[in-house]
């Protein structure tokens, strides 16, 4: 596995690193500038999920897992480790070289207000130039897509955002049906920002069309 993705993204003109187990992965995500991590779950040593939470706390370089599983209950597993995105072996080339470029294409994205102008909602306030979000003056750690995703609700406050054009908007066109994403982020933002995220006061649900941010 590690020969045949290495092969194809240097055939397709990026600069790869590799490494053989959980260990190894960990000691050059240390030791290197990465933009793009992508983990095979079936890891000798230590698994891939417990790699993946390692790199997340420590890092928000973007992480793409590759598992044979393709039940939703691990790709929900892997993404609330922080993983932002899942591809289910055997797959395809073009099919990895694609989910390459629109991860690459996400996280290079600098904000989606060229405005950047401060956003408070209530006790939430969201400063797209720094990228930096507080919430009763606490001060929130949030990853990429998690932040981007806030920032789209808070711009767009009080109106209801469907899931297709949410996930076409964050991820991108060719995710409009990965709805286990969003219910994955929007689980974590809610952790993050809600005083009950069970009964959240600003992400909040419309059954059957999507998501709003009441302030």
């Amino acid at each position: 596995m590690v020969k045949f993705v290495g092969s194809n993204l240097r055939v397709a003109g990026y600069e790869v690193i590799s490494a053989e187990d959980g260990e190894q992965a960990l000691a050059l995500a240390r030791d290197e500038k990465l933009d793009l991590v992508i983990l095979d779950l079936m890891l000798p040593g230590i698994d891939g999920m417990q790699v993946c939470r390692i790199l997340r706390d420590s890092s928000e370089v973007p992480i793409i897992v590759l598992s044979a599983k393709g039940e939703e209950t691990d790709k929900v597993e892997a993404l609330n480790l922080g993983a932002d995105d899942y591809l289910t072996k055997p797959f395809g080339v073009e099919e990895l070289l694609a989910r390459v470029r629109a991860v690459l294409r996400r996280t290079r994205r600098e904000t989606l207000d060229t405005g950047a102008r401060l956003l408070i909602r209530g006790p939430v306030v969201l400063d797209p130039e720094s990228r930096q979000v507080t919430v009763s003056g606490r001060q929130v750690r949030l990853t990429r897509t998690e932040f981007d995703l806030l920032h789209h609700l808070m711009r767009n406050s009080g109106k209801v955002i469907s899931h297709n054009v949410l996930l076409s908007k964050i991820w991108g066109p060719e995710y409009r049906d990965q709805t286990e994403y969003l219910w994955v982020y929007i689980a974590r933002l809610r952790q993050k920002i809600e005083a009950d995220p069970a009964n959240p006061l600003h992400l909040a649900t419309e059954p059957g069309l999507g998501y709003v941010f009441r302030p």
